[in-house]
């Protein structure tokens, strides 16, 4: 298995640098199409962490101002294999990849508010398991036990995970912003020791 898995199916395998090389390929074909509208992209999900097992689906967060700004693409978007699915959740809408020939899923891509809650959850629990060893394989164990109990149930396997991430949501947005005033903090006194310095110049 290398990057698709069918729909429905479930199954985890080892971190894979050709993850990395599809998401960053994938990146720059979503940047050349929606340019300015697209604030930030972002690989995320569990293909981005490199110590968990992950289902071999390439996620992807497109942050933008405007959803309508994105739609305005989806004709483009169609003829490079990216296909508008439906909002999956409340202000987050999906766009999947397929490997149609082998009915496989390979990407999929959330359209969600830059800045957003939606957004900061992609990205602070991306950055966050990729920050703490502890917190990552704990979670790759359980995507592992619970990959082997519902091979083919999909939806049993996500809500076995939901707990989790509820738990690592919180830790992932604490941790950011112990981070955020940590490099304040950093600024702060780069300043003041240099204003100090300054004076003996």
């Amino acid at each position: 298995m290398s990057i698709g898995l069918q729909r429905g199916a479930v199954a985890v395998e080892a971190h894979k640098a050709e993850w990395e090389a599809a998401a960053k390929k994938t990146i720059e074909l979503l940047k050349s199409i929606l340019k300015n509208d697209a604030v930030d992209i972002r690989h995320v999900g569990s293909t981005a962490v490199k110590s968990i097992c992950a289902k071999p689906i390439i996620d992807i967060a497109v942050g933008v101002r405007s959803f309508d700004d994105i739609f305005a693409h989806n004709d483009k978007l169609q003829k490079h294999g990216i296909t508008y699915r439906r909002e999956d959740h409340p202000g987050q809408h999906l766009y999947v990849c397929a490997d149609d020939k082998n009915n496989l899923q390979t990407h999929y891509i959330h359209i969600v508010i830059y800045n957003g809650e939606d957004w900061n959850n992609y990205v602070n629990l991306c950055d966050y398991l990729n920050s703490d060893e502890s917190a990552a394989h704990e979670y790759s164990r359980l995507k592992m036990r619970l990959a082997a109990e519902y091979p083919n149930d999909r939806i049993a396997y996500t809500n076995g995970k939901k707990q989790f991430i509820e738990n690592a949501l919180k830790d992932a947005k604490a941790w950011r912003k112990h981070k955020s005033n940590t490099i304040s903090l950093n600024k702060k006194r780069l300043w003041t020791t240099s204003k100090a310095s300054f004076a003996y110049i």
